[in-house]
C-alpha cells in the first residue's frame, strides 16, 4: 500500500473525526478518543489505522450499538455529488465503515441503513461483505432494491460489495464456491446507465472468471447476444484477464475468430540487450499469409515470460486490435518498463517475448 496513503489518517484527521462526533453528541470525550486512536497510530498502515479509529469510536460512543450508529449517521457530511475526482477526503468515513462491519452484524436493519448512507459518502463495500456472507437471505431483497436506487453509489455497492476478490478485503468464499449467488444482482445492473456501475460489474465478473471461468463465459456469451455498445464495453472489460490468458472462448465472445495465418516481420528490440531498470521498445510488423484473400479481425497482445524468484512468471501487455486486410501491414510498437514495481520484481536472466494474435502465441 502506498506510503503516502496511510498518512491520511494523521492525528489531525483523528481530531477532525472527534469534532464531527462532538458536534452532534456533546457528551463525546474528544480528548480520550483522540488519545486512544493515536496511540501507536504511526506504526500502522492505512487499513489498520482506520480500524484503530473505529475501535476508538466503539470505546467512547454509547455502549448501545443502535445509539452509537445513530450518532455516527448524524455526524455525516453531505453525499458525494460525483463519482470521480473526489480525492482522498471520502476516506474520512473508512473508520465509520469499519464500525458497522465489526460491531453491527447482530443489528441487521439499522446496519444496512447505515451502509446505505455511508456508501453515498465513501463506499460500504468493505462492511457489506460479512453481512452478505453470513446473512445472505436477508441481504438479497435489500440489494435487489438497491440495484434500482436512483443513486449510482448505492447501485455500485450492490456489485462492488459482493465481488469475490475485492482488493484490500478478504475473499468472499461463498461467491467463489457458488458464483450464481450474485447472478440476479449483476443481471439487474448489466445495462446500468452509469459507467461507474458497469465498471464495477465488469470487475466483479473478472473476479469470478479467476475461479469459475466456465461460469463467467457462459454468462457473458448470453449477454453478448445483440448487446448494445455500453454492454459490449462491459463484456470486454470483464474478459480482460481471460483474454490475457489466451482463452479462446473469451476471445470468441469479443468477436475474434481463431488465429489467422499471419507472418511476423521486422522484429526489433531497442536496446538489443536491455538491462534491468531500462525501458524496452519492441517493434514488429504483421501481415497476412500470401494466400489470404479476406480481411480478418485481429487482437494483438505481447506476452512476456520472465524469471521470478521461484520459477517462470508471465505478464501480458495489450497492443492493439483491428482489421487486417490482404496486402496490408499492421505495424506494432510497445514500450515496456523493466523498472522494479511493488507488484512485479524483475530478476536477471532470459526474458522471452511472444505476440499473441487472437490468443495464439507467435514467437
Amino acid at each position: 500500500m502506498a506510503q503516502a496513503l496511510k498518512l491520511f489518517f494523521s492525528a489531525h484527521k483523528v481530531a477532525q473525526v472527534a469534532a464531527s462526533i462532538a458536534a452532534v453528541y456533546p457528551a463525546f470525550n474528544r480528548r480520550a478518543f483522540i488519545g486512544f486512536s493515536c496511540d501507536g497510530l504511526a506504526d500502522l498502515e492505512l487499513m489498520p489505522r482506520a480500524q484503530r479509529i473505529s475501535q476508538g469510536l466503539r470505546a467512547y460512543l454509547p455502549a448501545r450499538y443502535e445509539q452509537a450508529v445513530e450518532i455516527l449517521m448524524l455526524s455525516l457530511g453531505p453525499p458525494l455529488s460525483a463519482t470521480e475526482n473526489n480525492g482522498l477526503e471520502p476516506f474520512f468515513y473508512l473508520p465509520h465503515v469499519f464500525f458497522v462491519r465489526d460491531y453491527g452484524l447482530s443489528h441487521f436493519v439499522i446496519s444496512m441503513a447505515a451502509q446505505y448512507e455511508l456508501t453515498q459518502r465513501f463506499t460500504a463495500e468493505f462492511s457489506l461483505r460479512p453481512y452478505f456472507e453470513t446473512q445472505y437471505e436477508a441481504c438479497m431483497p435489500v440489494l435487489e432494491r438497491w440495484a434500482c436506487d436512483p443513486n449510482e453509489h448505492v447501485r455500485r455497492l450492490v456489485s462492488e460489495g459482493t465481488r469475490p476478490r475485492l482488493p484490500w478485503a478478504p475473499k468472499l468464499a461463498s461467491v467463489i464456491q457458488q458464483p450464481q449467488r450474485t447472478a440476479a444482482l449483476l443481471e439487474s445492473l448489466k445495462d446500468d446507465t452509469s459507467l461507474y456501475v458497469r465498471r464495477s460489474v465488469a470487475n466483479h465478473l473478472n473476479d469470478i472468471g479467476k475461479d469459475n471461468p466456465d461460469y463467467m463465459l457462459r454468462l457473458l456469451e448470453g449477454w453478448a447476444q445483440d448487446a448494445p455498445a455500453p454492454r459490449r464495453w462491459l463484456i470486454k472489460h470483464a474478459l480482460r484477464s481471460a483474454v490475457k490468458r489466451g482463452n479462446a472462448r473469451a476471445i470468441s465472445v469479443l468477436g475474434f475468430g481463431a488465429a489467422p495465418d499471419v507472418v511476423v516481420q521486422s522484429v526489433a528490440l531497442t536496446p538489443a540487450k536491455p538491462q534491468l531498470g531500462q525501458t524496452l521498445l519492441i517493434q514488429a510488423a504483421l501481415t497476412l499469409a500470401s494466400d489470404a484473400c479476406e480481411p480478418v479481425d485481429v487482437l494483438v497482445d505481447i506476452k512476456m515470460d520472465f524469471p521470478g524468484l521461484s520459477g517462470w512468471r508471465q505478464k501480458v501487455f495489450k497492443v492493439t486490435s483491428g482489421l487486417l486486410a490482404p496486402g496490408e501491414t499492421l505495424r506494432l510498437q510497445k514500450t515496456i518498463s523493466l523498472q522494479p514495481m511493488t507488484t512485479r520484481t524483475y530478476y536477471p536472466g532470459e526474458f522471452m517475448f511472444s505476440l499473441l494474435v487472437n490468443g495464439t502465441p507467435l514467437p
